[in-house]
């Protein structure tokens, strides 16, 4: 039953007079349920407890760290039905999606319970000589992680921020998303339940109720020694800048999105137009558009092939009636950026939105050609929703032009024969500078869990490029490395020892060492 609490560690709480609910945004109202938003003691509380935790969880074995990981996935699925149904009411999705997203989440957990029992992803490195030096990787303390509004499950409570903090020994307290507060007390009562059956420590993990205020407090709190966020450039610039002005700055791991363009190639849109188009108005449609890697941006030269695949995408978009948005804020701010977007000088409405009652998105495309584009900033800007803008370019020239004006993004596509992908080496060379995954012959839209994958890129998409908030790498956001000089053995980590008891790769002496 949803009780409407925050989680103070093992304890719930629920001081504060205020209190927010939660909307369903497929039948337009409020549920029932009212959620305590989180008063300045209980955060101060929840990261007191995070701290005196953080000083027992951190050295723990990477077995029982796995064992609790293994188990949050385990507790998740006990909540059957229940979460299913709560978390698409709260967020407009179809259960298929959300099933879907919690086999991902639970995925996650399992990824990273894997990775700890392995063990060499503390990158031991040991060089004998004089003097002795040895270096590992260690974590860094609470972290605060944000819940995202666009998935429910696998970017917000349990999600991939939450795992890898864990994976890598922090503590962590969670603020939920307003839109799904029902779907994250679930979630964090399942967390809650898994720490206690595998004696983890009270207070390794707390979620808090609230908004804007609420996470001020979490990330400027001198305890907390790392942020995770996905969402806005709005609110991820707002909490980075909030950081900054600490006395003593933290790291910010912020996706904040992109537009992420995508560069049709002559002979691939000569040979197969229509087809591309069907494809991406697939793409351009996919959660109405709710996707941070949805394909907001499509180069190619101007022409008949362009002008063909332009109208069927028109027209594929038209047959499909308006999806439902994550909540009205969502649908308002897209219908106000689209609405922006098409007044732009140089704009033309290739596919204007039909009805829209309510929380409904529609898609929509616009086209512009390369001179405008690069002459106004506006258009690179994302709107979050089923809309994508089709660029012209006169020639490879203004493509180059088109690619050297884009900000940071965290994917670019590029479709095209393998013959002439070859011919637009220095393309591609431009636009690898500009994004953290570089696509052939795909779509963005949906992000693999795997260990090479990269999603992030260089800002404006993300705070720092150089980490994933995807894949087993996604854990080094959360670990700083220490270097042990002329160390006595008996106090040495396990992971330097040189008898090597954890049995992990090391790197020894400059050769990699097995196990």
């Amino acid at each position: 039953m949803i009780e409407g609490v925050n989680f103070i560690g093992n304890a719930t709480s629920s001081e504060g007079a205020e209190t927010l609910r939660a909307y369903n945004p497929m039948e337009n109202k409020e549920l029932a349920e009212q959620f305590s938003i989180a008063t300045r003691q209980e955060v101060k509380q929840a990261l007191q407890k995070a701290q005196a935790a953080f000083l027992d969880y951190r050295h723990l074995s990477g077995e029982r760290k796995a064992d609790f990981l293994d188990q949050v996935a385990e507790e998740i699925m006990s909540l059957g039905d229940e979460l299913v149904e709560r978390a698409s009411a709260e967020s407009g999705l179809p259960t298929g999606r959300i099933e879907g997203e919690r086999g991902r989440t639970c995925n996650q957990l399992k990824m990273f319970a894997d990775l700890l029992r392995e063990g060499s992803w503390v990158d031991a490195r040991i060089d004998h000589g004089e003097p002795d030096v040895r270096r590992m990787l260690v974590p860094l303390g609470p972290v605060v992680v944000f819940g995202a509004s666009n998935f429910p499950l696998a970017f917000s409570t349990a999600g991939g921020d939450t795992a890898s903090a864990l994976a890598a020994g922090c503590s962590v307290v969670v603020k939920g998303h307003e839109s799904h507060p029902g779907t994250n007390e679930l979630i964090s009562g399942a967390i809650i339940e898994a720490a206690k059956k595998t004696e983890m420590p009270d207070g390794v993990f707390s979620s808090l109720n609230g908004g804007p205020k609420v996470g001020g407090e979490l990330v400027t709190d001198p305890l907390t020694k790392a942020v995770g966020f996905t969402g806005s450039f709005k609110g991820g610039k707002a909490i980075f800048d909030m950081v900054q002005q600490r006395d003593e700055p933290i790291p910010v791991y912020a996706e904040m999105g992109s537009i992420n363009p995508v560069f049709l190639l002559d002979e691939k849109l000569s040979a197969s137009a229509e087809e591309l188009a069907e494809e991406y108005a697939g793409s351009v449609s996919l959660g109405v558009g709710q996707f941070c890697t949805n394909p907001g941006l499509i180069v190619a030269k101007a022409g008949s092939n362009l002008d063909t695949f332009k109208n069927v995408l028109a027209e594929k978009l038209s047959n499909q009636s308006a999806g439902c948005m994550l909540n009205p804020n969502i649908s308002d701010n897209y219908k106000q950026q689209r609405a922006t977007m098409f007044e732009q000088p140089g704009i033309e409405v290739v596919k204007a939105p039909g009805e829209e009652p309510q929380t409904r998105g529609a898609g929509a495309v616009a086209a512009t050609t390369a001179e405008h584009f690069i002459a106004n900033e506006k258009l690179g800007e994302e709107v979050f929703g089923p809309y994508t803008l089709v660029v012209s370019c006169s020639n490879e020239s203004e493509m180059h032009k088109v690619a050297g004006s884009l900000a940071g993004q965290l994917t670019v596509t590029f479709m095209g024969e393998d013959e002439e992908l070859a011919d637009y080496r220095s393309l591609i060379s431009i636009c690898r500078e500009k994004a953290g995954r570089v696509i052939f012959n795909g779509v963005p839209t949906g992000v693999r869990v795997c260990q090479a994958m990269h999603h992030g890129g260089p800002f404006p998409a993300t705070t720092d490029s150089k980490f994933t908030s995807v894949g087993t790498t996604a854990i080094e956001r959360f670990a700083r490395p220490v270097a042990f000089q002329d160390c006595p053995e008996a106090l040495l980590p396990d992971a330097l020892k040189d008898d090597n008891p954890l049995e992990i790769y090391r790197n020894v002496d400059g050769k990699r060492i097995s196990k």
